[in-house]
């Protein structure tokens, strides 16, 4: 089982992903969290195919697909979290911690 939370930003809502593979090579994927549009995309994902998950495009990918239909942010890295978990669950990466971090210009006196 992994277990990924993401911490989603200016939103405030915390997500938390649990994938888990099955025995018939697809991965069972549950959130837990107060944001609406995540866990009513849940239930378009909570079965995927680890190889549909994993290798197929953005634009037909079922996590992306799900997304598209449910999420109103186009930037929300719960998406990401999400393929990161069921990647790693499926043995297919390492669990490395992912960050976006903003710097601030320093400089600026404006």
């Amino acid at each position: 089982m992994t277990k990924v939370t993401v911490s989603s930003g200016a939103c405030g809502y915390t997500v938390s992903i649990t994938a888990e593979k099955t025995k018939d090579k697809k991965i069972r994927v549950t959130f837990e969290s107060e944001c609406e549009m995540v866990m009513a995309m849940a239930e378009d994902i909570a079965l995927l195919d680890m190889m549909m998950a994993l290798f197929t495009d953005h634009l037909n990918n079922p996590v992306y697909r799900a997304a598209a239909r449910h999420l109103k942010h186009a930037a929300c890295p719960v998406v990401s979290g999400i393929l990161k978990a069921v990647e790693v669950e499926a043995g297919m990466a390492v669990p490395r911690d992912v960050h976006i971090v903003f710097q601030k210009d320093e400089d600026k006196n404006t």
